[in-house]
């Protein structure tokens, strides 16, 4: 994390990941592409904490444009052993109150659940996205770290609500969220499919987070449902391709990375993002330009796009008869260091418990380990049924 403030303040601090633009502090992505960039304006998310009081104390490494599975891939960050995310850590060992990370295919889930604090995906367009650094916009959105839902709530109640400079905020001009809605009588199910991908520990851990919630009254049932894997599919083709767009303003012109040796414009170009750019991030721009292709582009983006429909429907027909759907938030209790040529794949794999609320704008909660997916703007259940479990182990 690079600190910028000691200061100490009744509010308390908070941490950004480094794809959240904090005015006059470099902001990189964790990438070389945007080695000294620093940015003139701070994220609305940010300006709106710093005005009710909090100090936002640092930044967090993420992995480059938050493309891997919990961060070990920062330019500026090299990572060992197990691996752990950032913010999350700073969260779980108190350096910090609470922390915003960027949810764009999953890594902020993946991360608040191995290092066992809670992290909120927020419904599309509840928070604004302006001073992202943005990859695919259609999915991505700021999130808050923190050691509980009560945390969590706090946090939200300030950053939510509508910012006229993102075109893709809602209007409402503030939301409330609740820890304390009646969860007795509440539904959730468990998907099968998507349990039957974890390991033993992990599928344990979920089960018991299910005794929980039926100790606390909320009836828990086991369905099965096929929509998981093709929205992950078509998520990862819309993410790519969307990447693949958005990370072409990046040429080492401007700012950032500028390659040394070149001879031509074109040359600029290719070196300075060949030297920039890490395997994973050139593996999804290469994917992303192959979808968007003259001969590819109806098969796979435009099919994506209406699959994204089908599994939207699929899903508000689940909340017909449930209020929260329980899953892994990843198949493993622990990663361990890999090469980054396995990459690609291995975040494929692992986005299927995740991609659903990237696809389709809803919300997501981690906590205990495990998460919890909601209808839009159905945080306060989520939270209030994560809560009456957190309360349950005090």
């Amino acid at each position: 994390m690079n600190y910028f403030s000691a200061k100490i303040c009744d509010k308390g601090t908070v941490a950004v990941d480094d794809t959240i633009l904090v005015k006059d502090v470099e902001a990189t992505a964790g990438s070389r592409i945007l080695e000294g960039f620093k940015p003139l304006f701070s994220a609305e998310a940010v300006t709106r904490l710093e005005s009710k009081g909090y100090e936002i104390a640092g930044k967090a490494h993420v992995g480059e444009f938050g493309l891997d599975l919990v961060g070990e891939f920062s330019y500026y960050n090299a990572q060992s052993g197990a691996l752990k995310g950032a913010a999350a850590e700073l969260v779980a060992d108190g350096s910090v109150k609470a922390a915003l990370g960027v949810d764009m295919n999953g890594s902020t889930r993946r991360a608040a659940a191995l290092s066992g604090v809670d992290f909120l995906k927020a419904t599309y367009g509840t928070i604004s996205r302006y001073g992202v650094i943005s990859c695919a916009a259609s999915g991505e959105q700021i999130g808050v770290y923190s050691k509980n839902a009560e945390g969590i709530k706090e946090i939200m109640g300030v950053i939510a609500g509508h910012d006229s400079k993102d075109g893709t905020s809602l209007k409402a001009e503030s939301y409330e969220y609740s820890v304390d809605e009646a969860v007795q009588g509440k539904k959730v199910c468990i998907v099968k499919e998507l349990l039957d991908k974890a390991d033993d520990d992990v599928k344990a851990n979920v089960k018991a987070y299910a005794d929980s919630l039926r100790a606390n009254g909320v009836e828990v049932e086991e369905i099965s449902c096929d929509l998981f894997t093709v929205a992950n599919t078509a998520w990862q083709i819309l993410m790519c391709a969307e990447t693949c767009n958005n990370v072409s303003r990046y040429d080492g012109v401007k700012y950032g990375h500028r390659a040394e040796q070149y001879r031509n414009i074109d040359e600029l170009y290719v070196n300075s993002r060949t030297e920039g750019f890490n395997f994973l991030t050139k593996a999804v721009i290469l994917y992303g330009s192959d979808v968007l292709s003259k001969n590819r582009y109806k098969d796979c983006y435009d099919k994506s796009l209406r699959v994204r429909r089908v599994v939207k429907a699929g899903i508000e027909k689940i909340f017909d008869s449930f209020d929260a759907i329980l899953t892994p938030a990843c198949s493993k209790a622990s990663y361990e260091s890999y090469d980054i040529n396995d990459a690609f794949g291995k975040v494929f794999e692992e986005s299927v418990f995740t991609a659903v609320p990237n696809l389709i704008g809803t919300p997501a909660l981690v906590s205990g380990g495990v998460q919890l997916m909601g209808k839009a703007f159905s945080e306060s259940t989520l939270l209030s049924l994560a809560n009456s479990v957190e309360r349950k182990g005090e």
